[in-house]
């Protein structure tokens, strides 16, 4: 009977092998990192599919816990590489089950070679390792990429909202906050908050708040922009609005948001002539 560890030996003997068939016969069409030209990115691709291999193969020297958790280090790796981050994740997992039917071959090879050592019972346990393993694989580095891509998008809508409320220093005691697009809650509290920062670093005495590229305002948008206004008064910035349409001004008046106290203009311009 053929044990364990001759088997662990023959695969570990293959690792190299078997990354240089996988990549002979990966589809280069496929998008993002499997399609690059660059040869230090396929180098790197490489390197990434050999430590798989090594992970893999070292399942069959300890036991089937300790070897999957020796693949949070892999999986780490390939959730951070910028090449993988823009693959789609189903290309990705295609490439995990291309690796399943290497090894599958690979374990047809091993059979051959020692057909009359190997009983029936073994060589189904080999298999049934080879398939479940590298299905819990796919399914832990699944889980770990779709958290990090959660975790990436968010940072990025984070960071599109706070530069989409830019505070624009015009003199030394003046500035412009052109607001253009939809303002939903989320971003109005985003607004709220870096404007009084903004203004308070910069010193700022005076704002001019332009709404002219903003076609919509709601309710709760409308009470958030009365509150940055009353804010600003605190801290002592003074404020001017611009380019309010009608639809806006009428939104206001159906709340009872009483803008008498603010300055309003019909253009940034004509805001602006007044403040010279």
């Amino acid at each position: 009977m053929v044990s364990n560890e001759k088997f662990y030996n023959f695969l570990k003997s293959k690792t190299w092998d078997l990354t240089e068939k996988w990549y002979e016969n990966l589809n280069k069409d496929l998008n993002g990192i499997y399609s690059t030209n660059n040869q230090e990115e396929i180098q790197l691709l490489k390197e990434q599919n050999h430590l798989f291999h090594e992970k893999f193969v070292e399942l069959f020297n300890n036991s089937s816990e300790e070897g999957l958790k020796s693949f949070d280090d892999f999986i780490e790796v390939i959730v951070n590489d910028n090449g993988h981050q823009r693959t789609p994740l189903t290309e990705i997992i295609g490439e995990f089950f291309h690796q399943q039917y290497l090894y599958l071959e690979l374990l047809e090879e091993f059979v051959s070679k020692y057909e009359n050592e190997l009983s029936d019972k073994q060589i189904i346990e080999f298999s049934t390792a080879i398939l479940s393993t590298i299905n819990d694989i796919i399914l832990k580095f699944t889980k770990e990429f779709i958290e990090q891509s959660q975790i990436r998008l968010k940072s990025q809508q984070e960071m599109i909202i706070e530069l989409s409320a830019p505070v624009i220093k015009l003199t030394a005691d003046s500035a412009l906050l052109p607001l253009i697009g939809e303002v939903d809650t989320n971003r109005a509290k985003v607004i709220l908050e870096q404007s009084l920062q903004q203004c308070a670093d910069m010193k700022i005495k005076h704002l001019y708040i332009d709404l002219l590229g903003v076609p919509v305002v709601d309710t709760m948008v409308a009470q958030q922009l009365f509150q940055m206004i009353s804010a600003l008064k605190l801290i002592g910035v003074s404020t001017s609005l611009s380019g309010v349409r009608p639809s806006i001004a009428q939104t206001t008046i159906q709340l009872g948001i009483d803008f008498k106290g603010v300055e309003t203009h019909s253009s940034i311009e004509q805001a602006m002539r007044k403040h010279r």
